[in-house]
């Protein structure tokens, strides 16, 4: 049974040396009965207290890190069933996939619609992140020659699929430098794959079809000295799938069983060849607790919504997402240039700041501290209010930057234009539209 943080705050050294990242002892305690710290941050853990807190320092799902060319991205580590109980910390890995059945032209298409995939939002850079290669006849050297490739013309984290081990060897040794993700072990290769694994270093996934198979072979490969897996129930039925991902974080958060406490690896790609479908499937992946979520098709009308999803579920319900306050110049405002003020709800000033640049109308765009709320909230909250409004137009500093005094304020703000033009005599208040989608035609018409 797993210790408690007080439990495990009487065996370690109480040194409060801040070391492990913890401000104390039992604070870092308390993370390691959570799951959300592991053991070996704490260099003054004796051997024998160390097997006592083996499995209570352990997290749930063991977080591993995938190496792209430029950076690192983490899967696992998760805590919780529901995003609602805390939150999601690190989203699901997007990945393409290329195949030595694939002509090379076909190939060369797939690896330049990935590069293309990039997207500023809120922002933020959304893409995918990941290239899954599989060996689709046995040829060793064709299989590291399309690795290479993928390496060589994408920034890519790197999956191989092959269940042959000399294959997976051929096409790791082309782009070690990259540090790739292996796969695939299974019950009958599981001694050749986790030797390859083991001697590498790298990440290994784990596939077996049933829950018995899927345990006895992580249970197998970790005792081998394995510690990043990452694992495939096998199942390519949605349904099946669905269900298989629900009771692998369960069985890994709830009883805490080791064996399935791994991030997930699933593949729309091999469920369909339609790719609407695809997308489909995705996106119940994404949204049920799917490490690494592989597609066929990289089109952008399917990705980009994808993206959108996994970013809407990976940001913390309990803190908005918002940008600093301030004074922020769309398309370079002169001291004529008119002023609008808004909120700092991040989402709210992408998308105003945006319909202000479409309207090619250079403006001045006041960003007041709502505490992160969008403009509707925040007036309903008394956070944007006339006062709170005119108190921050004074000291923000743009009247030394604009001659204008007429203010724009959003139009779901209408009832507090007669307090905020008591409190700025010398100022006009213009109420705006309610919809973003109207702010180019409004400020057009002034």
């Amino acid at each position: 049974m797993a210790l408690t943080g007080i439990e495990i705050f009487k065996l370690l050294a109480k040194t409060n040396c801040k070391e492990c990242g913890y401000p104390t002892c039992l604070a870092f305690a308390m993370a390691l009965a959570s799951g959300k710290a592991e053991l070996d941050a704490c260099p003054y853990v004796s051997d024998e207290v160390r097997e006592k807190l083996a499995e209570a320092s352990a997290p749930p799902i063991r977080p591993v890190k995938i190496a792209m060319k430029e950076g690192v991205k983490t899967i696992g580590g998760e805590t919780v069933m529901f995003r609602h109980e805390k939150t999601f910390f690190n989203p699901t890995i997007i990945a393409g996939l290329v195949t030595t059945a694939m002509a090379d032209a076909q190939v060369d298409q797939q690896l330049a619609n990935f590069s293309k995939l990039v997207y500023e939002r809120v922002g933020l850079t959304l893409r995918p992140e990941m290239m899954a290669v599989r060996d689709a006849d046995g040829d060793a050297a064709k299989f590291a020659a399309l690795a290479k490739k993928v390496a060589d013309k994408t920034d890519a984290a790197i999956l191989l699929c092959s269940e042959k081990p000399d294959a997976v060897k051929a096409a790791a040794d082309a782009v070690k430098d990259r540090k790739p993700i292996l796969g695939v072990a299974t019950p009958a290769n599981a001694d050749a794959m986790g030797a390859l694994a083991k001697e590498l270093g790298l990440p290994l996934v784990a596939k077996a079809e049933g829950y018995d198979a899927l345990a006895d072979l992580t249970t197998k490969l970790t005792g081998m000295g394995l510690k990043d897996l990452i694992i495939d129930s096998g199942s390519r039925a949605l349904k099946q799938a669905f269900q298989d991902q629900v009771v692998l974080r369960r069985a890994a958060l709830v009883p805490k069983f080791r064996p399935f406490g791994f991030s997930t690896l699933t593949c729309p790609a091999e469920m369909t060849d339609d790719p609407m479908k695809e997308k489909l499937y995705a996106a119940v992946f994404i949204a049920k607790y799917g490490g690494i979520v592989v597609l066929n098709d990289l089109s952008a009308d399917g990705i980009f919504p994808l993206l959108l999803e996994r970013l809407n579920i990976y940001t913390d319900p309990q803190k908005p997402m918002i940008i600093t306050p301030g004074i922020y110049e769309v398309g370079n405002p002169t001291p004529d240039s008119p002023v609008a003020v808004t909120t700092n709800f991040a989402l709210t000033y992408f998308i105003v700041s945006g319909e202000i640049e479409g309207s090619k109308i250079p403006t001045w765009l006041i960003i007041q501290d709502t505490e992160g709320l969008s403009v509707m909230t925040a007036w309903a909250a008394g956070k944007f209010s006339g006062d709170s409004v005119a108190h921050f137009v004074k000291k923000c500093g743009i009247t030394d930057k604009a001659k204008t005094r007429t203010i724009i304020i959003p139009g779901y703000a209408a009832g507090i234009s007669g307090d905020l033009e008591e409190e700025l005599p010398d100022w006009k208040v213009l109420i705006g539209p309610r919809e973003a989608s109207h702010i180019p035609a409004f400020l057009k018409s002034l």
